[in-house]
């Protein structure tokens, strides 16, 4: 085990904000973590788990021990009557997995393709995008318990998805038992995702429910398109909107778009008519926080290095580049500037979706 010492961390998280990590250790493979546990000098030390560095603001030196997960692999484990059950290794690009499952001839993860970061990551944000989330094609995971050194399986209830939430963003008791587990138990700082199992189902159907899919279909005059041209029509969007992380740094969308009751949502669009919502099934309304924060006069504006992307409100970029980067602090500052503005105007909290180190 290798254990490196005062490592920049810049090239490892997608706003490209230069931080350091006084120790970091590349986790390839399970043995890896086996020997992280057995090993007394880390026993006791505070670990923070990196994978794509996609949804993540570093707002300083990382003073816990970095796990960058790095354990690699594609395979399909099994197939059923009724679906492919699809394993990866946490340290997987998330959009590479998604074009090798279409390579494969298997269809239902083409909605998500172009989300930036590692599979591992995946669950714990409960990613999602133009009508799929995660965990309507999860399976199961497996994970490691940092405290006390052991592997345990996770089935979807057991991972308490929610919009942009799961079990590993929460805060876990001390001294729970995870094999008697209950639904909403926390894993944050606890435990570190290995490998991630989906289910494709044979009896696929297209998710074309968002209007910019719709569109596109109608476009393209086609009455029922093919995954790898829903594939296609989702990389095209999100190329349009969204800055490549490569050219601008970024987070990706930084804010949760914020749901309201319908009395809410009435009163809201008495004052504003042309606030975009959506009705969702629980009875809640979806609002676009992208919107919001647009409504409020931020698009393109800036505090210091960090900015709100030109085309789409909802993305914050690094206006600076190099060892000039745009600082964690700067970038938590627009935020909250931004929160102020969308709360004075229209009483709604906006809730960051990024994990801020």
């Amino acid at each position: 085990m290798l254990v490196e010492k005062n490592v920049p961390l810049q090239p490892y998280n997608t706003f490209g904000i230069v931080a350091r990590a006084q120790a970091l250790l590349r986790v390839g493979a399970e043995a890896d973590l086996l020997a992280l546990a057995a090993d007394a000098r880390w026993q006791a030390e505070p670990k923070f788990v990196l994978g794509g560095g996609s949804n993540v603001v570093l707002t300083g030196d990382v003073r816990a021990l970095v796990l960058k997960m790095e354990i690699k692999g594609m395979r399909v484990l099994e197939e059923t009557e009724r679906a492919w059950i699809v394993e990866a290794g946490a340290g997987e690009l998330w959009h590479d997995l998604v074009g090798w499952t279409l390579d494969q001839g298997l269809p239902g993860l083409e909605n998500l393709a172009l989300i930036p970061g590692t599979v591992g990551a995946a669950p714990v944000q409960n990613i999602g995008a133009y009508g799929v989330e995660l965990q309507d094609r999860f399976e199961s995971l497996d994970a490691f318990d940092l405290l006390t050194g052991r592997f345990f399986v996770l089935d979807a209830a057991q991972c308490a998805f929610g919009y942009r939430d799961s079990v590993f963003k929460h805060a876990a008791a001390d001294g729970a038992d995870l094999s008697a587990m209950p639904r909403g138990f926390g894993l944050a700082g606890r435990a570190v995702i290995t490998r991630v199992r989906l289910r494709l189902p044979k009896a696929w159907q297209p998710e074309l429910g968002y209007l910019d899919l719709e569109r596109r279909r109608q476009q393209e005059g086609v009455d029922r398109p093919q995954a790898r041209q829903i594939f296609d029509w989702v990389c095209d969007i999100r190329r349009a909107k969204l800055p490549d992380p490569s050219v601008i740094g970024n987070a990706g969308s930084f804010f949760k778009n914020p749901s309201v009751s319908p009395e809410q949502c009435s009163d809201i669009i008495a004052r504003e008519p042309r606030i975009v919502h959506y009705p969702m099934p629980d009875g809640s309304v979806k609002l676009a926080a992208g919107w919001l924060i647009d409504a409020c006069g931020w698009k393109g504006k800036s505090v210091g290095k960090a900015g709100v992307y030109e085309k789409q409100a909802l993305v914050l970029v690094n206006r600076g580049q190099g060892s000039d980067s745009v600082t964690g602090g700067e970038v938590m500052t627009l935020a909250r500037a931004i929160q102020t503005s969308v709360y004075e105007r229209f009483g709604i909290r906006l809730e960051p979706e990024p994990v801020v180190v």
